[in-house]
Formats: C-alpha cells, structure tokens, sequence
C-alpha cells in the first residue's frame, strides 16, 4: 500500500488503467470518500479502501483497473 498522508481534496483517483474512478472528497478513516457530484458517481457517495492505492502524485492512482475499483467500492445513498 502507497502512503496516503499527502491525499488532498479534489483530486482525480484513476485505475491501474488511467481510467477515470471520481475524485476525492476526503479522507475517512481508512477509506477515500469519493464526491456525489463527479460524472461518475451517480449522485452517491462511493468510498475506495485505502489498500487499493498504488501510487499519489498528482492524482491518486489504484493498483486495479478503474471498472475493478467501481465493482469494488462502496457506496453511501443521498436522499
């Protein structure tokens, strides 16, 4: 697992692929909370569990495809 510390709001997760997952709402706990409002999401809130990161640079890069990672996440319900 990649360090985490230096995630940041607003950044792009993309997959082992370069595919697009959503971007980061913040961190909690030990999960990624991915915003609503991405094209991706759906209007929900997704989280991505930490373990799944490979790389942070400029963007927060998965160890998994970014379809694995969307099969994979979580999701919180709005409404």
């Amino acid at each position: 697992m990649a360090e985490f510390g230096n995630i940041a709001e607003h950044m792009e997760v993309v997959g082992s692929d370069g595919g697009h997952v959503g971007t980061v709402d913040h961190l909690d706990g030990r999960r990624i909370k991915l915003t609503r409002t991405d094209p991706a999401a759906g209007g929900e809130h997704h989280y991505i569990h930490v373990d799944s990161i490979a790389s942070v640079d400029d963007k927060v890069r998965l160890n998994r495809t970014a379809d694995q990672a969307k099969d994979e996440w979580g999701v919180e319900s709005v409404g």
